[in-house]
């Protein structure tokens, strides 16, 4: 009994063995076969949901799945729900965030020269600044911020070019004497406060998240933003002007923590760099777009439209500009005028 017990499970095993030697086996990289768990990329705004930007993030994941096989994964986390405004730069710096949006006010504090970007008036319009970022002169840039504090810019989109937009102050604003005393909310960084003042404003520090309740109390006069981001965090609803100075052709930077960059496979990278453009392009063109009927909108809502003595605003810009010595030693004027060279 107990040897044909044993002919019956040496049996079942041979039949087993047999079953399992004649299943086909998948090659390697095949979806049969086990794949390793997806690179996942966390990816945090401070941006409102209808901001292009915003909807550029999920076009941008999808984009990434499609071109990587779902091999790399990004998780989108806009409307600050990760961290503040302030806390987003150290979180990538650091690693405990992957991805997020700069621009260049926010690499000043840790790289000075980078300033001299974030100076109203430096750009002409919005082909100059893509030619700046999105070409020879970009690329040098953000090999050098990477280098310098961890974090690499990966491509500029259009933010749009950012305007004042004010509560009623009591009068319109023609010129920079005009804003005396007014109380501009500005992003917490030097570069962008110096901007205020560059203004003639009153620059006062506030997240964007706090920009709506802070105009609709009064506790400030005003904030500046290109109008599609007026538009969309409804910042219409609690002003009264918008004055056409033009004074910042606002890039912005999806940006990575370096060591994740350095840790992905060559051709993971070249997909986020292609999803990149392809979010590049949807932004563009549609605060672009944006931007030529938005006018008409808040004239509907009831705001003022105004435009202003523009060279006055130049003028004061640069005076101030100059009159920084601390600020501007640190920019490398041979590139500046490169730059400038490029608008021509």
């Amino acid at each position: 009994m107990r040897v044909q017990t044993r002919w019956i499970v040496a049996a079942l095993m041979l039949a087993a063995w047999l079953i399992a030697a004649c299943q086909p086996v998948a090659p390697a990289g095949s979806e049969a076969a086990v794949s390793a768990e997806p690179v996942v990329l966390t990816f945090s705004s401070q941006s409102v949901p209808d901001d292009a930007h915003t909807k550029a993030m999920t076009i941008f994941a999808d984009e990434v799945a499609k071109l990587t096989n779902g091999e790399v994964k990004v998780e989108v986390y806009p409307g600050g729900q990760l961290f503040t405004q302030d806390a987003e730069l150290p979180a990538v710096v650091a690693g405990n965030l992957d991805m997020a949006y700069f621009d260049p006010n926010w690499f000043s504090q840790s790289i000075p020269y980078m300033s001299m970007f974030a100076a109203p008036y430096i750009f002409e319009d919005y082909a100059h600044m893509s030619k700046v970022f999105n070409g020879e002169i970009g690329q040098r840039l953000y090999d050098d911020i990477a280098a310098q504090i961890g974090v690499r810019p990966l491509g500029a989109y259009y933010l749009g070019t950012r305007q004042l937009n004010l509560r009623d102050i009591g009068r319109e604003v023609m010129t920079p004497a005009d804003m005396a005393g007014v109380k501009l909310r500005m992003p917490n960084s030097p570069s962008w406060l110096f901007m205020g003042e560059a203004l003639g404003a009153n620059p006062t520090p506030l997240a964007f998240t706090e920009v709506y309740l802070a105009l609709q109390t009064g506790t400030v006069d005003g904030q500046d933003n290109p109008l599609p981001t007026d538009k969309n965090a409804k910042f219409y609803e609690v002003t009264k002007y918008i004055v056409l100075t033009d004074h910042y052709i606002n890039p912005l930077f999806p940006s990575i923590n370096e060591k994740k960059w350095q840790s992905l496979k060559p051709e993971h990278q070249q997909a986020i760099l292609q999803a990149v453009e392809t979010a590049r392009q949807f932004v563009d063109d549609t605060n672009l777009a944006a931007e030529a009927e938005l006018l008409e909108f808040f004239k509907g809502e009831g705001l003022t439209i105004i435009t202003p003595d523009k060279q006055a605003f130049i003028d004061y810009a640069r005076e101030k500009i100059l009159a920084n010595t601390e600020m501007t030693a640190s920019w490398d004027m041979e590139l500046y005028d490169q730059i400038q060279a490029l608008a021509k």
